[in-house]
């Protein structure tokens, strides 16, 4: 691939003209993504791609990675597009960029790639520590990729089992009243997990999980148990009391690791308070062994538009914080 500048214009030479298509996308949306995104201007001509703007050169670094991914047989979305702009825009901050370990593989062959600078971050910690929190708001891949990371483990035979859990309906987790056995009970509020791990192992996850390889269960059912060469995810961690939170904590065993998810802002503790959440990242915050992944808005995985809202409640909350301090005064 060669590059070449004119003035105000970069140019770029991919080697394989089958790929550019794609590259390029129906209607050359994938270059119009790109454009909105940089403040670029893109022109394919041949096997050449000009690109004019004051932010070419990172335009053109997302382009190097679009184009490596064709190469590696994955295809370009305008999620994909969205990922590269961020690992771009933290690069030129002097955050972390690109590592070998923002790419793990899946059991169905495919490639999980992070797809922002905090979720490669998040996936280094989850490989260097046994306890590591996943922190921040909904659609940042907290979840998904801690149990894409255990089913990693599981499939290198690095642990023998993964157990996911949650706090089921409120913290009390109030099964008794619903009709079913255990399983029919808890699955809509494991059903998150679930996707998951359908998502990275496929259909041999079923039959693990009739195995007991993978368990999933709710966060009472942990107590009194002693979790051995498992990777143990605690998900949706702000609904924990702070005895519940201590109760999992020390569940560790032997060559285990575990993974703690949670929002605080979005607790359905009486008061809105995220009780074990905050009380943990507290007293663990200087504890050997202990890691935290910040996940922002700005690390929105879903529709550009859960980002935005995203946003736009933090300014609500920071308003009426602003207001309540005010009163108070």
């Amino acid at each position: 691939m060669n590059t070449t500048k004119k003035s105000a214009k970069l140019t770029l030479e991919f080697p394989d003209n089958a790929l550019l298509p794609e590259l390029m996308g129906p209607h050359s949306k994938n270059f119009v993504r790109l454009e909105q995104k940089l403040g670029v201007k893109v022109d394919l001509r041949g096997n050449v791609v000009a690109i004019e703007g004051a932010e070419r050169e990172k335009a053109a670094g997302v382009l190097r990675a679009l184009y490596d991914l064709l190469e590696d047989g994955q295809h370009v979305s305008a999620a994909e597009i969205d990922s590269e702009v961020r690992f771009a825009n933290k690069a030129e901050e002097g955050d972390i960029a690109h590592a070998g370990l923002a790419t793990i593989k899946t059991w169905t062959g495919k490639s999980l790639r992070a797809r922002s600078p905090a979720q490669a971050a998040y996936l280094h910690l989850m490989e260097t520590h046994p306890l590591v929190f996943g922190i921040g708001p909904a659609g940042t891949g907290k979840t998904y990729l801690a149990a894409a990371f255990g089913a990693h483990l599981l499939h290198k035979r690095e642990v023998e089992r993964l157990i996911l859990s949650r706090p089921a309906l409120e913290a009390g987790e109030r099964l008794g009243f619903l009709p079913g056995d255990l399983k029919e009970k808890v699955d809509p509020y494991l059903r998150p997990l679930y996707d998951a791990l359908m998502d990275v192992i496929g259909e041999p996850c079923l039959k693990m999980i009739e195995q007991g390889i993978i368990e999933v269960a709710p966060l009472a059912f942990m107590r009194g148990r002693t979790l051995r060469r498992a990777f143990v995810i605690l998900d949706e961690a702000q609904n924990t009391t702070a005895p519940q939170m201590k109760m999992f904590l020390t569940r560790l065993g032997e060559d285990s690791r575990m993974v703690v998810t949670g929002d605080p802002s979005q607790s359905d503790l009486p008061g809105g308070r995220a009780e074990g959440l905050s009380q943990a990242l507290s007293i663990l915050r200087n504890v050997e062994g202990a890691a935290f992944a910040q996940f922002s808005e700005q690390d929105v995985v879903r529709h550009a538009l859960v980002s935005r809202i995203v946003s736009a409640y933090n300014a609500a909350d920071g308003e009426r914080a602003r207001k309540a301090r005010k009163d108070e005064d």
